[in-house]
């Protein structure tokens, strides 16, 4: 109803993005983990912050792991 008003189509109405508070202490912490243990992945970091008590997602800490410019591991 509210975008036929606007006259806006419905597909062009997107959710913003929600950025929790603790995002920013998050990345400090991934980045602080991947420069102490440079030969981990993002895997073992997700897993390590898990048993810490964060509650994360594998694929949000890929998120900062590529945004960082951190690679994974050569073998």
């Amino acid at each position: 109803m509210a975008c036929r008003v606007l006259g806006q189509h419905r597909s062009t109405q997107r959710k913003a993005p929600a950025i929790t508070d603790d995002e920013a202490a998050l990345v400090t912490d991934v980045v602080a983990l991947a420069i102490q243990y440079d030969r981990y992945s993002y895997r073992r970091i997700t897993a390590m912050r898990r048993a810490a008590g964060w509650t994360v997602n594998l694929k949000r800490v890929e998120r900062i792991w590529r945004r960082e410019g951190f690679e994974a591991p050569a073998r």
